[in-house]
């Protein structure tokens, strides 16, 4: 079988059953992603603060994936359009507009409530219940696509194509043993692939793939043979990039509609480091971004360079965009719109195909100018955003819902008895895993085998819910709530 029938290739083998609108099955795919259920759910996760009640016209994981896959798409007929004669799109397994549309839309799938905070919580609490993958976003995206959402004839997953399997992949690995040898022992491990900071027994920090996954990665990357075991395809390497134009630019329009985001404090910092690269005060933490940078990724970092961004994003932003306040008005809705289209077109226009990219770098990469300016605009969103401490606050609550929500899951499905009364798709996922680790154990670790499917049932169950799913499933749990149809039902 040619690279490019492997491509499209799905596992079950079967076609589009009976409601395909596409020709291409790639767009079938796009097609199958956009109508499920977890893709709706987006809507009502987290992008930076919960859309959940705050009043606030903010974006968040649905609304992000869409953005995403306009830019990602953006990039791909762009380089597909005007390859670099350098780089053999073909040889390194192709570049489709569709693959890469469809990967955006489904690279968030796998958000639980409350954004990247329950992520970490997540993990937190499996790992303390014993289970060694713990929780990753992009693997339960993957796990998601795979085998938890419903479409096809396989029973399990939505059987996507091969290419598409792929392109989700941000992070081709798992955290711990495949590949071998395993990126995180690198002198220098790919971008995510370093061990967990201050759990360093974890395994690697980012990942992309549980190991009860492992058979359908290795089988989506039999199409790509050019492409290294640690390295993204093209495709995902374009999704990757659009996910950081999106979240560079974005998340900035809505702190600054809202007021968060105040033209002082971010002139202060771009202006005290232009002028003393500090060691403290005023542009002291930009000093300390450009010196990780230097450490880190002195392959693509410049001096010249990042003094240059700081500049483009002071005129740009700082003496620009935030130099006049919010007020709701067209003037400012517009003023907010050019911002974004003109920061949206530079960086889609700095995109460039790197034939053989170094370690921590995919096929695809922001030219040098751009990956700097990229790199600035997200420090003034964590500086002046995420460390503000009304969010770290509000942050708090959202950990101790989730905490509490899987400790009321878990001490249920630990009742002896309580089989026939537990929510059917707790029970349901209870018996995928239980499949699942059976399948991967010895006889002799049958028992270790219900410990972790209880887990992992209980961290697919609770990553399934909305914020607000989240919060109300909690209150009926613990007797909070007084209701006995509540908006607490999960997929």
């Amino acid at each position: 079988m040619s690279d490019r029938a492997k491509r499209a290739a799905r596992r079950s083998w079967a076609a589009e059953s009976g409601a395909g609108l596409a020709a291409s099955p790639f767009r079938v795919d796009r097609d199958r992603i956009a109508a499920s259920p977890f893709f709706a759910r987006l809507a009502g996760v987290t992008q930076v603060v919960s859309p959940a009640g705050s009043g606030l016209l903010v974006h968040n994981r649905l609304t992000h994936s869409l953005q995403v896959a306009q830019v990602a798409r953006a990039i791909a007929e762009r380089l597909a359009g005007d390859p670099d004669p350098d780089a053999d799109l073909e040889r390194l397994g192709g570049l489709d507009t569709d693959v890469v549309e469809a990967a955006a839309l489904a690279h968030d799938l796998g958000h639980p409530p409350f954004g990247h905070l329950g992520e970490q919580v997540l993990d937190r609490l499996a790992r303390e219940r014993g289970l060694a993958d713990g929780f990753e976003g992009n693997a339960q995206t993957f796990r998601i696509i795979t085998t938890i959402d419903l479409h096809g004839p396989g029973g399990t997953g939505l059987d996507l194509t091969a290419a598409v399997r792929a392109a989700v992949l941000k992070y081709p690995w798992a955290r711990f043993g495949f590949p071998q040898p395993h990126p995180s022992t690198a002198a220098v491990p790919p971008r995510g692939a370093g061990l967990l900071p201050g759990a360093p027994e974890a395994g690697s920090s980012k990942f992309s793939c549980y190991s009860t996954e492992l058979d359908d990665l290795t089988d989506s990357r039999t199409a790509f043979p050019a492409i290294e075991p640690w390295q993204q395809t093209v495709e995902a390497a374009v999704m990757d990039t659009a996910d950081d134009i999106a979240y560079a630019i974005h998340d900035l329009e809505d702190f600054h509609r809202v007021g968060v985001l105040q033209q002082a404090g971010v002139a202060a910092e771009l202006n005290g480091w232009r002028r003393a690269r500090p060691a403290s005060g005023p542009g002291s933490d930009l000093e300390r971004l450009r010196q990780r940078m230097r450490q880190k990724d002195a392959w693509a970092f410049d001096d010249d360079a990042f003094a240059a961004a700081v500049d483009r994003v002071r005129t740009e932003l700082a003496d620009g965009l935030l130099a006049v306040s919010f007020d709701g008005s067209m003037a400012a809705e517009r003023a907010v719109a050019e911002f974004s289209a003109r920061w949206t077109a530079r960086l889609v226009g700095g995109v460039r195909v790197l034939a053989d990219p170094p370690v921590r770098s995919g096929h695809v990469a922001l030219d040098v100018a751009q990956w700097h300016e990229v790199a600035v605009l997200k420090f003034v969103h964590q500086r002046f955003v995420l460390l503000r401490a009304d969010l770290a606050s509000h942050q708090r609550g959202q950990a101790t819902v989730l905490t509490g929500l899987v400790d009321a899951l878990h001490d249920w499905l630990a009742e002896a008895g309580d089989g026939p009364r537990l929510p059917p798709r707790l029970h349901d996922l209870v018996e995928l895993a239980r499949g699942e680790f059976a399948a991967l154990a010895s006889a002799d670790r049958l028992a270790d085998v219900d410990a972790m499917a209880r887990t992992r049932a209980v961290v697919d169950y609770v990553a399934s819910l909305t914020d607000g799913q989240a919060v109300a499933l909690l209150d009926v749990l613990v007797g909070r709530s007084g209701r006995l149809w509540t908006d607490a039902a999960v997929l």
